[in-house]
């Protein structure tokens, strides 16, 4: 039976600590996002935060990413 990456997040938001913390701090930053995105008018500060926002969702989701990675190469050598 083949797990896809789906169910491999899945499990690790179950089961692994860092992945479920780092999941958590992804999703309050697209909140975050979304609020400002409402905004008809974003100040100076307020895009900054915007552009830092999209940088650090990036560094999460790569490091996410690399966590499926790990855990698919694991079980494909075992």
């Amino acid at each position: 039976m083949t797990v896809n990456v789906q169910d491999h997040r899945s499990m690790l938001l179950q089961t692994d600590d860092e992945f479920r913390d780092l999941a958590a701090r992804h999703k309050e930053l697209e909140q975050r996002l979304a609020d400002l995105s409402g905004k008809a008018h974003l100040t100076e500060p307020e895009h900054l935060e915007q552009a830092t926002i999209k940088k650090r969702k990036l560094q999460l989701k790569d490091r996410m990413e690399d966590i499926v990675r790990r855990v698919v190469e694991t079980k494909r050598s075992a």
